[in-house]
């Protein structure tokens, strides 16, 4: 692990060094145009038990992701998003089934989708129909981001600034999709928001094209605790996913014998495609001015085949000023996914960090991970990640 150690240390020089050379490239240039920056770089080591531990190794990744918005009057907007990294940390290295750090890394900016188009995330205009103080629609088209829209939490949203593991960054059943051509329509009325979603994406890991839509109800409510947000959404695609194969257990248990659940002699067949389709919860809620709440639940159809069928993801968060840090916050968090009609029977996953706010602008978290994923096989893979983060936001 000395090695390792030595990789940690230089990523995190790396990133520490790119934060502090770009402090002065962000500005706003007029009333109308400005331009954002959020350099980040984390180095992850990971720790693995069982017949595993030769992967016991640390990576490292640093993203770069400049903003350009431009507004020519109140009503309209304009917005062009760049993504470019260094390094995939531990993604495509790691064990586990779900990803240490759900950040747009070095492959993730690369061919986006298939599309031939590298480095270019967002791109899409904006008009608001403003009716009246408390009633407006907003209507967005272009190369768009649903996450910025639907799916959102207050505690756990944010790869760069909250949790890292992909379980508590969105719903694992959300299957949001990223980055490609589609339009948005939010109607905000008063304290309830509606939002409706429709996106052609190029390919999935299937390799096919496909059509993605979702809707969302969000109200925000305020109570003698604090503000609270409550969320119902419904997400669904075109059948262009692998079905199950055949011999397969539609609603697998896995608390029985793994052959009765999994025939590994059969294979999916790939000219039989269905389609996605999941019900959600999100609800974040504050308790005073130091404690915050966030829950998470997803249920998804198993017409294709899919790694779970349901996630179930919950913590808390407690801000600095309860022991004289303003800006630092705590976040805990716990997450339970059940299996779907693939290979895995459940993962566990739970996360902790400290974020260290040095200011408005810079900001280092350290952060414990431990998963544990069981298959039906009988395998088990279990272990700890430990990472530390430095996102400064200009």
């Amino acid at each position: 692990m000395h090695s390792n150690a030595q990789q940690l240390r230089s990523a995190l020089a790396i990133a520490l060094t790119s934060l502090c050379a770009g402090a002065a490239r962000a500005y706003d240039v007029n009333e109308q145009l400005s331009i954002n920056l959020l350099l980040a770089g984390a180095g992850q080591c990971q720790e693995v038990s069982g017949d595993w531990d030769e992967q016991n190794l640390c990576r490292g990744a640093v993203p770069v992701q400049p903003e350009i918005i431009f507004n020519p009057t109140q009503q309209d907007q304009f917005f062009v998003k760049f993504g470019f990294a260094a390094g995939n940390g531990l993604n495509p290295v790691s064990q586990f089934a779900l990803a240490p750090w759900a950040a747009d890394l070095e492959a993730d900016v690369k061919n986006i989708n298939g599309r031939d188009r590298s480095y270019l995330l967002e791109a899409w205009y904006a008009h608001t129909f403003h009716i009246s103080d408390t009633n407006q629609v907003q209507v967005t088209g272009g190369i768009i981001d649903p996450a910025f829209y639907v799916n959102e939490n207050a505690y756990a949203n944010d790869e760069y600034t909250q949790f890292m593991n992909e379980a508590f960054v969105n719903s694992r059943s959300a299957f949001l999709p990223a980055y490609d051509v589609g339009g948005a329509l939010v109607w905000k009325i008063d304290r309830l928001t509606l939002s409706g979603l429709g996106m052609n994406v190029g390919e999935n890991d299937d390799g096919n094209n496909f059509n993605w839509f979702g809707v969302e109800a969000d109200y925000n409510l305020q109570t003698p605790w604090g503000e609270g947000n409550y969320r119902v959404m419904y997400v669904g695609t075109s059948r262009a996913f692998l079905a199950p194969a055949p011999g397969l257990d539609p609603e697998p248990n896995p608390d029985l014998d793994p052959a009765l659940d999994l025939d590994p002699a059969t294979e999916p067949d790939p000219t039989d495609k269905e389609h996605l389709s999941a019900v959600l919860l999100s609800f974040d809620q504050e308790f005073g001015k130091i404690v915050g709440a966030f829950l998470r639940l997803g249920w998804q159809q198993q017409d294709a085949l899919v790694d779970y069928q349901a996630d179930y993801s919950g913590g808390f968060d407690f801000k600095g000023a309860g022991w004289g840090r303003e800006n630092d916050n705590i976040g805990l968090g716990y997450a339970y996914l059940e299996g779907g009609n693939g290979e895995l029977a459940r993962t566990n996953a739970v996360e902790g960090y400290y974020r260290l706010a040095f200011n408005d602008t810079l900001a280092l978290t350290a952060d414990v991970q431990y998963m544990k994923d069981k298959y039906r096989t009988g395998d088990v893979v279990d272990g700890w990640v430990f990472s530390l983060r430095a996102v400064a936001e200009f």
